[in-house]
């Protein structure tokens, strides 16, 4: 309990002869120190190469960069140079992700699932659910096309004026740190149909925005100077959830080609236990 190994370090001598037989790989195959799965995604995607794209992050430290992993709940990951305590953000953990630096880590307890709550408790999903099979497409592609639809002139985000959501359903991590706190939802009708589900829906990914850009002015108000949000996970292959985070962050959101951010960071964690190359930061 007292040896200390960095994430992609060699463990031991690789894999020993039986886990060797039970996976079907060469007994010594590199086995590298692990990270938590947010952590690894928040690696695969933080080192993105954002050359050329005319973004506030490029030419700048990582440290400028906050990693989103969002899916059934969500976390938000930022490094810095030196330790910062933020209220309600768990950290600062030295080389807990990247080797080196302090990691800070915010979160919201349910995003991809209150979507999912939210959209399937609805009267009208039943309706949503044959419509989307109908197009052959997601229940979410549909609501998103459905939205383009009904929005008119102004910009789709302006369809929930009189329409607000409370997102912490299931307490709040960051930055309030209060478990007990409920969902609301303001501006109900007795409306029933499908253009309502929709206007849900839109209210509900604008309130998980609105909590990460809470995360984010708190982190920026203890020290933290980011400037580009990474996008990974299942919920950053929504384009209504990106630009959501986007518009009401105004920050721009980069997603990697490589979209499972999670494996990625793995990956490097192998290939720095293996020797193929020297540091995370040489491999990211």
């Amino acid at each position: 309990g007292n040896h200390i190994l960095s994430p992609g370090e060699s463990v031991g001598k690789g894999l020993t002869p039986e886990a060797a037989k039970d996976l079907g790989l060469p007994e010594g195959t590199a086995v590298a120190a692990s990270l938590i799965d947010a952590h690894a995604g928040g690696l695969g995607v933080i080192g993105a190469d954002v050359k050329g794209y005319n973004l506030p992050c490029e030419n700048q430290p990582i440290t400028s960069r906050v990693a989103v992993i969002c899916g059934t709940s969500s976390c938000h990951m930022g490094v810095s140079e030196t330790p910062i305590f933020v209220p309600g953000v768990w950290g600062p953990y030295f080389s807990a992700m990247v080797p080196g630096l302090w990691l800070n880590e915010g979160g919201q307890s349910a995003t991809g699932k209150l979507i999912d709550h939210v959209v399937r408790g609805h009267v009208a999903f039943p309706e949503l659910q044959s419509k989307a099979a109908a197009s052959a497409h997601s229940i979410y592609t549909y609501l998103n096309s459905h939205l383009d639809l009904i929005k008119k002139s102004l910009p789709v985000g302006f369809l929930t004026v009189d329409l607000h959501v409370w997102p912490d359903f299931h307490g709040n991590r960051s930055p309030l740190t209060d478990l007990t706190l409920k969902g609301m939802v303001v501006g109900l009708t007795l409306s029933r149909g499908l253009d309502e589900l929709a206007l849900i829906y839109l209210a509900t990914i604008q309130a998980i925005a609105l909590g990460t850009r809470h995360i984010l002015e708190t982190m920026q108000a203890a020290g933290h100077h980011i400037n580009t949000l990474f996008l990974c996970g299942g919920l950053s292959k929504n384009p209504l959830f990106v630009q959501m985070h986007a518009d009401i962050t105004g920050k721009p959101v980069v997603l990697s080609k490589e979209v499972e951010s999670v494996l990625v960071g793995a990956a490097i964690l192998g290939a720095c236990a293996s020797g193929d190359f020297a540091s995370i930061q040489v491999c990211s």
